[in-house]
């Protein structure tokens, strides 16, 4: 007698399913491309669209990071949380400092705190002390609940907007050069201590005025005007006594950002060369800052000089 045509479904079902636990062999499938998606050979080991490799590339675990993060801003999201959890952290310490005083520590950090977190140095001492960690700290530190909500705010609107235009990789590696070179001006010449992530944010500034300046149209024109009526006030603010702005941090980052602007090509990576660059500048930077907070941890409970 014939088994129903369910019966013959559910038997071929249960062998595949055997055959898989016993180590039976099964039909090899075709591969797909962790990075474009590509549908590629069974025995490839490269993708043949993209270059990618298929078993582990920096391209394919930046993806998974960004699909696990959500949104189309990833490492923008990560800047934000990374400096509000940092300013928690300033402001925990500086309310142990001053016995519970929420009120004081929410307008201003104490000096303690910043200096253990990662406050950027004057050169003479930072040179002296060897702490060049700082360069990268000091930009996840601010000194107040002004300071912290008006660079997040200017974060919030910008970034997104040069990520989406670079990718996320070079993105990241944008924002900690033009952060850096603007706290090595300020720390150089300046000769203060200084903090806060505004070095950066006047760098990716400066790349959009570099695309606006190569781009034409209604448009750029608009923009770039826009820009440069905002970067005027914010410079001249910068020279009023007591405001506390670094002019000397604000042009340092402008001017990288800048200068990378018309270096960079201003768009995402498109070939496979250039997505592997792009990876490899965005996890070195990830890197760097990583290795420098990590500094900053050991470094923590040093005496204060």
């Amino acid at each position: 007698m014939a088994l129903p045509y369910r019966w013959h479904w559910r038997l071929e079902r249960w062998k595949s399913l055997f055959r898989g636990w016993f180590g039976g062999n099964r039909a090899p499938r075709p591969q797909i491309c962790p990075v474009c998606g590509a549908l590629v050979g069974v025995n490839a080991r490269r993708c043949h669209e993209c270059g990618s490799s298929l078993h582990f590339s920096f391209a394919a675990l930046n993806k998974k990071l960004g699909g696990l993060i959500g949104g189309d801003a990833p490492v923008t999201t990560v800047l934000l949380v990374a400096n509000i959890l940092l300013f928690a952290v300033t402001l925990l310490i500086t309310m142990e400092a001053s016995r519970g005083s929420t009120f004081r520590a929410l307008w201003g950090v104490s000096n303690e705190a910043a200096y253990r977190l990662g406050l950027l140095l004057p050169w003479p001492l930072m040179k002296y002390l060897g702490e060049w960690w700082r360069l990268v700290t000091a930009m996840f530190l601010h000194g107040s609940v002004i300071h912290i909500g008006f660079n997040m705010m200017v974060l919030y609107q910008i970034g997104p907007a040069v990520e989406e235009l670079y990718g996320s990789a070079r993105y990241l590696f944008i924002y900690l050069v033009t952060g850096v070179a603007g706290f090595v001006v300020s720390s150089y010449i300046g000769g203060h201590p200084s903090l806060g992530a505004s070095g950066a944010l006047l760098g990716l500034i400066g790349i959009l005025l570099a695309v606006t300046s190569r781009r034409g149209g209604a448009y750029m024109r608009q923009l770039r005007s826009q820009l440069i009526s905002s970067l005027v006030i914010l410079f001249a603010l910068g020279l009023l006594p007591g405001v506390g702005v670094d002019n000397w941090a604000h042009g340092g980052g402008l001017v990288a950002g800048f200068l990378l602007g018309r270096v960079m090509a201003d768009r995402a990576p498109i070939t496979p060369s250039e997505k592997r660059i792009a990876a490899g500048l965005g996890w070195l930077s990830g890197a760097a800052i990583f290795a420098c907070f990590a500094l900053m941890i050991v470094h923590f409970h040093d005496p204060l000089p």
